[in-house]
């Protein structure tokens, strides 16, 4: 499916996965709205695509675990935009610890951050995809979504009832042309991994945020009839 000129808003844009999408879409000439916390990460961001792809690109620091933050940056960049073909949920946090040693806000923060991030976003968002009937919706979620480990109970959380969201949703408004799919990335080498303090190994072999950025496209070029319901993604490093 041809992509260029449809229109996509990304979130957690600035850094990471998020920007590596944000730099795939642009080349294929999808003009983007991108919101992230650090408005000089998008600056930066935004100044690079115009002039390296010439698409439009819109920007809103924003937090989207605050509600109203979130609701009016997502809606300042749609009306930029004109209307809205793709939403990126990619936004996210980590931090770890066992479940009683951890202070019950920084558990709390990670989900609002996590899955209410993504509410708050998608809310805003799918009313006008629903009148315009069409759209895609992909939420960058987690292989921990699927299987808990120690010292990661929020983290696991989030990802568990993201992955349970999109698959309600994805039921919800596949008769309005909609498509919602979630993406399982292992460890992916991100300046949220390494702040984390998560184990990165040989940089060469893990995964890259490009890596998930290819796959983000191959799946909104598949034909509309074709739903990619979750897809997970992991290193080919034999250790």
């Amino acid at each position: 499916m041809e992509l260029r000129n449809k229109t996509a808003i990304i979130t957690g844009a600035g850094k990471g996965i998020g920007k590596a999408i944000a730099e795939s879409l642009a080349r294929e000439g999808v003009n983007l709205g991108l919101l992230a916390r650090t408005a000089a990460d998008l600056d930066e961001l935004k100044n690079t695509l115009s002039e390296q792809h010439g698409v439009q690109v819109f920007t809103a620091a924003a937090d989207v675990s605050n509600s109203q933050e979130a609701r009016a940056a997502v809606s300042e960049l749609a009306a930029s935009l004109g209307h809205v073909d793709i939403l990126i949920n990619n936004a996210g946090t980590a931090s770890f610890g066992k479940l009683a040693e951890m202070d019950p806000e920084q558990w709390e923060q990670i989900i609002r951050v996590n899955l209410m991030g993504a509410y708050y976003v998608t809310h805003e968002l799918l009313p006008a995809m629903i009148e315009q009937g069409s759209g895609d919706i992909i939420n960058i979620a987690s292989t921990a979504g699927e299987r808990g480990f120690a010292t990661g109970s929020a983290y696991c959380a989030s990802k568990f009832a993201l992955l349970g969201m999109t698959e309600a949703l994805m039921q919800e408004v596949r008769k309005s042309n909609i498509r919602v799919t979630a993406l399982n990335p292992s460890t992916v080498n991100t300046p949220l991994a390494v702040n984390a303090g998560l184990p990165i190994g040989d940089e060469d072999r893990m995964l890259q945020p490009e890596d998930v950025a290819e796959l983000v496209l191959a799946g909104l070029k598949l034909p509309s009839r074709v739903v990619l319901k979750t897809a997970g993604i992991w290193t080919n490093n034999p250790q």
